[in-house]
This record gives C-alpha cells, sequence and structure tokens, in this order.
C-alpha cells in the first residue's frame, strides 16, 4: 500500500483533514500505522527483538501501541488514536476505522502465559468495521464485515456480518438494518430494583413478625436509639485513633 493511498483514505474518511500535509505532520494514526509497517517487516525477518523496538518507539511518539506481529490490511484508519492497543495475534482486515482508546486485547487467554505463546489470543476483524472509542474487543473472536461496535462496549463472543453491537457485554442489536432484540437493558438499573425488592420483601416480613409479637415499630426505635447512645464514646474515641474514620465521617464520603 503507497504512502499516497494511506493519506487519501484518511482524507476521505476524516472531514477536518484539509489537506495531504497536515495528515503526515499532524495524525498520529498515520505516524503510527507507518511505524508498524516498519516494525512487521523486520517481524516478518525474523528480527523480533529490533521489531518491538521500532514499535516500542513508535508507542513513545504516538500514543498508540501495535505489536509488529500483527496483521493489518489496506486503507485502515485509526482516528486520534490514544491508548489504542493492538495485539500480537489480531488481525485486521481492509477499510477498518478505530478510534481512540479501542483495546484489541487476548482477555483471558493472556493469564496462560508462555504456554500461549504461537495461538491465535487476539481478534480477528473484517473488513469495513468500525470500533467506537474505549471499546474493548477480547480473545480470539472473529467480527464479521462491517460491523460496528459502539464506543465502550466490551466484545467478547464473535459477532455475524452487517451488526451493531453495544453494551457490557457486547449485544448484536441490529443486524442487516434489523433490529434483531429488544431495547439493551440496563443491568446495574435491573441490579438495584432486585435489591430493592428484596429490601420491601424483608420489610413485609419485618413488619408480619412484629404485628405476630405484639412489637411496636415505636419500641424498636427507642431499642436502637438506646443502643446508639450508650455506643457514642466508643465511636467518637475510634474516630479520632483510626485516619480511615476520620476520612469516611469527615473529609471523605
Amino acid at each position: 500500500m503507497s504512502l499516497k493511498e494511506e493519506i487519501d483514505n484518511i482524507m476521505n474518511k476524516d472531514p477536518a483533514a484539509r489537506s495531504a500535509l497536515e495528515v503526515v505532520l499532524c495524525y498520529p494514526g498515520f505516524h503510527a500505522l507507518i511505524i508498524y509497517r516498519i516494525a512487521n517487516w523486520f517481524w516478518l525477518k525474523r528480527f523480533y527483538t529490533f521489531a518491538r523496538l521500532i514499535s516500542h518507539i513508535g508507542r513513545i511518539q504516538t500514543g498508540i501501541e501495535i505489536h509488529p506481529g500483527a496483521q493489518i490490511g489496506k486503507r485502515v484508519f485509526i482516528d486520534h488514536g490514544m491508548g489504542v492497543v493492538v495485539g500480537e495475534t489480531t488481525i485486521i482486515g481492509d477499510d477498518v476505522v478505530i478510534y481512540q482508546g479501542v483495546t484489541l486485547g487476548a482477555g483471558s487467554d493472556a493469564r496462560g502465559g508462555f504456554k500461549t505463546r504461537g495461538k491465535k489470543r487476539h481478534p480477528t476483524l473484517g473488513k469495513g468495521v468500525i470500533v467506537g472509542s474505549g471499546a474493548e474487543i477480547q480473545g480470539p473472536v472473529i467480527i464479521g464485515d462491517n460491523v460496528q461496535v459502539a464506543s465502550g462496549s466490551i466484545v467478547l463472543k464473535d459477532v455475524p456480518e452487517n451488526s451493531i453491537v453495544v453494551g457490557v457485554p457486547g449485544r448484536v442489536i441490529y443486524q442487516d438494518g434489523k433490529r434483531v432484540d429488544g431495547p439493551v437493558p440496563d443491568i446495574e438499573a435491573q441490579a438495584i430494583k432486585a435489591l430493592k425488592d428484596q429490601m420491601t420483601e424483608l420489610s413485609h416480613k419485618i413488619n408480619a413478625l412484629m404485628a405476630a409479637t405484639g412489637v411496636s415499630e415505636v419500641q424498636v426505635n427507642q431499642s436502637s436509639k438506646n443502643k446508639e447512645n450508650s455506643e457514642m464514646t466508643i465511636d467518637e474515641q475510634s474516630i479520632l485513633n483510626d485516619p480511615v474514620d476520620v476520612f469516611l465521617h469527615g473529609a471523605g464520603i
């Protein structure tokens, strides 16, 4: 792939690029890919350490870390790019767009250490894939052609082509232009609702027990208040002695 094709690709995909000179001088994604292709040439010649050194220098200069062993196709555009990480066995197809903060990582396979050396540990991205900022694609998953991964998503499974992936973990919500799932669930909201429902149920059970034993809520509250008063001096002393308590009760939460 020629430098002109790289520059023209960025000019076509980024409306902020106003001239070829601007791309050459000011686009870290362009610099990172040029450095990667040099490092990859040495990697394929089995000059592994020197290839890693070149990629390390590229990382320092651009903030983009691309392992020289990765396979990257034509017309790939890394926009902004700060914090992008591309692992050793990653395969990226033609016409892919990657935004800042994206990780194409090994996932749980990384815990295997040297035992997984030489094995496919990183994702494979098809042609025309767009990966939004902050997204993570972990493990040897296959992302089909023309997939869009929403910002902040974490993808752990294969994704069919022509899909849109959203969420943590990533879920396919559109395929071939049609919705394939219901509204994306808010997992945190569901967890809070489940806790609230449990608290409500426990409150009803406590009230039923109090009614059955003849204990009034006023008596329970008075008992708790008396206990708090009896422990007040101890708590005050612990706050003075324990800096964690000082933080929690004062300057902190």
